[in-house]
């Protein structure tokens, strides 16, 4: 879960998470569908709340010797290492998530097992395993985790969050300050919010309470299918006021079908670097709003560079998505497979030209 009132960064988003402690296919068995009655959810909080697991994890901070400077001689390193406090103590930190198959593959959020060296998942039943980290990826705050059971697990499934309405209740099930298995309810209060904590920012806003340990828990539809990843809140004193954010199933289901095929997250790359466009040349162009991402940059030997791309295009279009801000092309791009090819629309000098660019791929590290 990630924290309050100001998320600036991905390292930012991170530390706040830490406070709160908490594509190739894959096929997932439909949930059942509830008619919820007035009275509540409670025959679909039966059904799914078995595949809603409570994780724990073992992490160590920076050593206390960290604390030291540089250019300290060794004898006197020494000497004040001992008078240090011990911050190289194991730290124990929690979070939510759930099983999406019967062979123990679980989803939960990045922020929550990142920097792990144990990782632990008690069930609704109170069995406990250890668990394998299969990947992670920071820049969706997705990871995929594996326990290995002697039975087949309780699942849910997700549903699509393409068709998702503001107004539409979800429930939220998970772990919040480490109580065990939790409910809440709400609607969706936003789509396609922005909070800028990572370049692919495209969160569900609801107000189904969400607090500290409800990271990495599953956003149900009120079919009983998983339509958000709980990830954010904004709160001024660390606990609910209405605003939660969670990752959209589909982004979701995409990145699991990448992380279980090798733990990695393939994304394509264009090599450019992009500002939004102005008012000004907006209404020079004739639009009624700025729309569209100008390059201000172009990579060397990169799939922009040897599409023929230049300096000042603007970008309107990649493939079928429109570009209206800077964030249409770094999803465009990223989600688009490396080696695939792309047509793209751009303005130069007042005239539209399209060009057939081969994308590259993405550095795993690249922020």
């Amino acid at each position: 879960m990630r924290s309050p009132m100001k998320l600036t960064s991905r390292a930012t988003a991170l530390a706040l998470s830490a406070a709160l402690m908490s594509a190739s296919a894959l096929t997932f068995a439909p949930s059942p569908a509830f008619a919820v009655p007035p009275g509540g959810y409670a025959d679909l909080v039966e059904t799914v709340a078995p595949a809603v697991v409570f994780i724990e994890v073992t992490t160590r901070a920076t050593p206390a010797t960290g604390m030291l400077p540089d250019n300290l001689p060794p004898q006197l390193r020494e000497q004040f290492r001992d008078a240090l406090p011990q911050l190289d103590a194991p730290h124990q930190g929690v979070g939510s998530g759930f099983i999406i198959s019967a062979d123990g593959q679980i989803v939960t959020n990045h922020h929550v097992v990142a920097g792990a060296e144990t990782v632990k998942v008690k069930l609704a039943d109170g069995r406990s395993f250890d668990a394998e980290v299969v990947g992670s990826d920071p820049l969706t705050d997705i990871a995929v985790l594996k326990i290995i059971a002697d039975v087949d697990l309780p699942t849910v499934s997700f549903g699509t969050s393409e068709n998702l309405r503001v107004g539409d209740e979800v429930v939220a099930v998970g772990n919040p300050f480490g109580l065990g298995g939790t409910v809440t309810s709400g609607i969706i209060s936003a789509l396609s919010r922005d909070i800028r904590s990572g370049p692919f920012d495209d969160f569900i806003q609801t107000d189904a309470a969400i607090n500290r340990g409800n990271s990495g828990g599953p956003l149900f539809d009120n079919s009983g299918r998983v339509i958000g990843v709980n990830t954010a809140i904004i709160s001024p004193g660390g606990g609910s006021v209405g605003i939660g954010f969670a990752v959209p199933s589909d982004l979701v289901q995409t990145i699991v079908a990448d992380l279980s095929d090798d733990g990695l997250v393939a994304r394509g790359w264009l090599g450019v670097s992009i500002r939004p466009m102005t008012a000004e040349v907006a209404a020079v162009l004739g639009y009624d709003l700025p729309k569209g991402a100008v390059i201000e940059a172009i990579s060397a030997d990169s799939p922009a560079s040897e599409a023929g791309l230049k300096k000042g295009d603007i970008i309107t279009s990649f493939g079928e998505v429109e570009i209206a801000e800077l964030r249409d092309l770094t999803r465009a791009v990223a989600t688009t497979p490396p080696e695939a090819s792309a047509e793209i629309t751009v303005l130069r000098r007042g005239k539209e030209v399209t060009l057939n660019v081969t994308i590259g791929a993405r550095a795993p590290d690249a922020a």
